[in-house]
């Protein structure tokens, strides 16, 4: 009994310092840097500890009871996966920063100046940018017609569907994970029963480490955003600046150091 308690311990602990993994902070650091509440903040992180959760059980548990040996080139292929999803989503962040700049009006007479304008405004949840005008009312598009409102027309009934892309993430580093995770469990746990036990408190330990590191990134925008707008804009375009040369620098090592694409590729799992 004292050496099962002391697996979960372990487990559990283990898997909130997995969530502050360098990678790991900065993938979702992109997805909630435009996140204010709290709340949703939270289940940002819970749905991304769930796809990581999801993952390394899996694979975690292919690999102990049927003893499967993954190929360096095969490891590789999955850390570049999280490579390629830091550049994706870091270029997600600048292309959103990038829209949101103020557009110069072009040149018209003195009483047409005021009327026409561009500035951050919303349709509902949806925030976005474009020369409009107030006086009289003058909008390029209705309403109803905003990438999120077309979203929420077809998928309307998905209550949690906008989590879809955090929990895809977070699959995506579970792929990463797993072999280490799992090596490390071998090496000093030899029944199966437990180590499975340690793979489920390692993915609830994640989870909870997760939902405090996302809150606290939300927070941390919200403070800024609130008082200084502009300096919230910024800390969104550098949380996607540093995704994107994180994902670059870690694709390099992947495929040059590493030599995923060459003959003799070598891998250690970490």
């Amino acid at each position: 009994m004292i050496g099962l308690l002391s697996i979960i311990a372990i487990g559990f602990f283990l898997g909130m310092r997995h969530a502050t993994d360098p990678d790991h902070v900065i993938a979702v650091t992109t997805i909630v840097s435009r996140q204010r509440s709290s709340g949703k903040a939270a289940l940002v992180g819970a749905f991304w500890g769930l796809g990581h959760t999801l993952t390394i059980f899996l694979v975690g548990c292919a690999i102990i009871l049927f003893n499967l040996v993954i190929p360096p080139r095969i490891g590789l292929t999955m850390e570049l996966s999280v490579g390629l999803m830091l550049i994706l989503l870091g270029g997600w962040n600048l292309k959103s920063f990038f829209q949101a700049v103020p557009i110069a009006a072009p040149l018209a007479s003195a009483d047409e100046i005021p009327h026409l304008h561009s500035h951050v405004h919303t349709h509902g949840d949806y925030i976005h940018n474009h020369l409009h005008g107030h006086v009289p009312e003058s909008h390029p598009h209705a309403p109803d017609q905003t990438p999120l409102a077309r979203l929420d027309g077809k998928l309307g009934a998905l209550t949690v569907y906008q989590f879809v892309r955090p929990l895809i993430v977070g699959i995506v580093h579970g792929l990463a994970g797993s072999a280490a995770v799992t090596l490390l469990i071998l090496a000093s746990i030899r029944n199966a029963g437990w180590a499975i036990v340690y793979l489920l408190v390692f993915g609830v330990g994640t989870i909870a480490g997760m939902m405090v590191i996302t809150m606290s990134i939300a927070s941390a925008f919200r403070f800024a955003g609130n008082r200084f707008q502009a300096f919230g804009r910024r800390l969104t375009a550098v949380s996607g600046l540093v995704s994107l040369v994180f994902g670059l620098v870690l694709a390099y090592q992947i495929c040059v150091v590493q030599g995923l694409f060459s003959s003799s590729p070598h891998w250690t799992p970490r």
